[in-house]
């Protein structure tokens, strides 16, 4: 039976169908991310915080108060999902939800002192370790995987149309 074709601009349903460069930085990305998150739960092994919630939490501490449809854009998540996210760190202490002063039909979020802590302590352990890994490259190299990095991230963001 042949594979069902997805929507219009839809990924490709056959693995491997990109570029060979596209493929490699997709299986390092993917190996990054997994390394984080094992060094974090070894260094914190009480940190149970999802992406989802630390990638929340870092907009809300860049900019309470922050509307939660604004959330949803930001992250371009649908407004039910933030929302349920949000109802989550309120219970955990991370933000505050409130009644948005412009807009009383609109919600508001803000990070609370809890949330920032957590935020930064989380943040700390990442660099520390992508810091011991990083002392490993010679200089050059760490120097053209930041400008990469950093030129790659621009490049997604602007085809996005993110350029926040």
């Amino acid at each position: 039976m042949a594979p069902m074709p997805g929507p219009p601009g839809a990924p490709d349903a056959q693995p491997g169908a990109g570029s060979p460069d596209a493929r490699a930085l997709t299986v390092a990305v993917t190996r990054l991310r997994r390394a984080l998150r094992a060094s974090i739960r070894t260094e914190y092994p009480w940190e149970q915080l999802p992406m989802a919630q630390v990638e929340l939490l870092q907009v809300c501490v860049e900019h309470s108060p922050v509307r939660v449809s604004e959330l949803a854009a930001r992250q371009r998540l649908a407004q039910s999902t933030v929302s349920g996210l949000v109802a989550t760190m309120v219970l955990n202490g991370l933000v505050t939800r409130a009644v948005d002063s412009e807009d009383r039909r609109a919600a508001a979020v803000s990070a609370t002192d809890a949330g920032r802590l957590r935020l930064a302590a989380w943040t700390r352990a990442h660099e520390r370790r992508l810091e011991h890994a990083l002392t490993a490259l010679p200089d050059a190299d760490r120097a053209a995987l930041r400008t990469a990095l950093t030129r790659l991230a621009e490049s997604l963001e602007e085809a996005d149309g993110e350029g926040r």
